[in-house]
């Protein structure tokens, strides 16, 4: 009872703890955070120099004693102390207008389905470690299916692709749990290394990580259509060694990263044939939703439904569906804490 009276006064938070974005939500205001899961050190000192957006501008700018990293790889945490000192950062941000003596915030994460107990653990500890009271486990797609308003509770099937910057995720939901998945590790950032590997192999050119991500977001369209812009992009000469401008088709954009989009076809249609016959007449008449930034990528829903004649549909805001779907768990935690996943401590 007196725990519920400290909770009644906690500001608890949603996180998404992405590759590329993290994203938090505070209980009754909202997504408060959506910054870069990005941080910049200085190994001089051991100091954090710059989270999020900062440290982003640092990328590919940086001096050698500054390294700029990200402690989360295909949704997993690799560098346990910065990852901490990260959710340390956007959480304290979240609570800064709260009185000291506000009890420790509980915290309901995201996480992706295939990670092992010790990955779990690792998420718990760096989350407690960084100020939490109490951790919350959910696995992504499941957060990502309540974000989208799916019957994730009732005896249905529900298909979910969750496309990451690091993992791409293929879920089949029903009765509040994952019936049959696929978990891709790749996302978002494979296809930014795909087009600067397409550039410097065609083109000769090396190009920095932002600039092929700006490629893909202005240029990228995974289904052929007549039109076909370009944008003009600056990168190093591979043989002179100076800066060297060309232009950039969509065309040329959809070469470079359709092999891994078609890969993501063929998940998703295994997925489907591992699924129960019950629950697979009800996805094909429903549909499959689309959530996570790659959604955004122009013509994928198409492409999808045109090669496995299946509806496709992308959420409402699909950048946010993780972290809305960790609010509504805090929002009506009593109700939906049957689907949250038993803690690795």
């Amino acid at each position: 009872m007196l725990g519920n009276i400290f909770h009644r006064w906690s500001q608890d938070i949603g996180i998404d703890l992405g590759t590329t974005n993290t994203l938090v939500y505070a209980k009754d205001k909202g997504i408060v955070v959506s910054e870069p899961s990005i941080v910049a050190i200085n190994n001089r000192t051991d100091q954090i120099l710059a989270v999020g957006e900062e440290a982003r501008k640092m990328v590919g700018k940086a001096p050698s004693y500054i390294t700029v990293t990200r402690p989360i790889i295909a949704g997993i945490i690799s560098d346990f102390e910065v990852a901490e000192k990260m959710i340390k950062y956007f959480i304290d941000r979240v609570r800064k207008e709260n009185y000291t003596l506000h009890p420790r915030p509980r915290v309901v994460i995201g996480i992706p389905l295939d990670v092992t107990e010790v990955e779990r653990k690792a998420v718990e500890d760096a989350t407690l470690s960084a100020g939490a009271g109490q951790v919350y486990l959910i696995e992504q797609p499941v957060a990502a299916a309540i974000g989208a308003r799916l019957p994730i509770q009732e005896p249905t099937g529900n298909m979910l692709v969750e496309l990451g910057g690091g993992t791409t995720e293929i879920a089949v939901i029903s009765l509040g749990g994952v019936v049959t998945f696929t978990s891709i590790k790749s996302g978002g950032l494979k296809l930014d290394n795909d087009i600067i590997q397409y550039v410097r192999e065609n083109f000769n050119l090396l190009l920095g990580e932002r600039s092929a991500e700006e490629l893909k977001i202005s240029l990228g369209n995974v289904y052929p259509t007549s039109e076909n812009p370009d944008r003009k992009v600056r990168g190093r000469d591979l043989y002179s060694g100076l800066p060297r401008e060309v232009t950039i088709s969509s065309a040329q954009v959809r070469e470079a990263i359709i092999k891994n989009i078609r890969h993501l076809i063929e998940s998703i249609r295994d997925t489907v044939e591992k699924t129960p016959p019950e629950l697979v007449a009800e996805i094909y008449q429903k549909g499959v939703v689309l959530s996570g930034g790659g959604a955004l990528m122009k013509g994928i829903d198409k492409l999808i439904s045109t090669e496995l004649k299946i509806p496709v549909h992308v959420t409402d805001d699909p950048l946010t569906g993780v972290v809305r779907g960790t609010g509504m768990v805090l929002e009506d935690l009593n109700s939906l804490k049957s689907l949250l996943l038993p803690s690795a401590n």
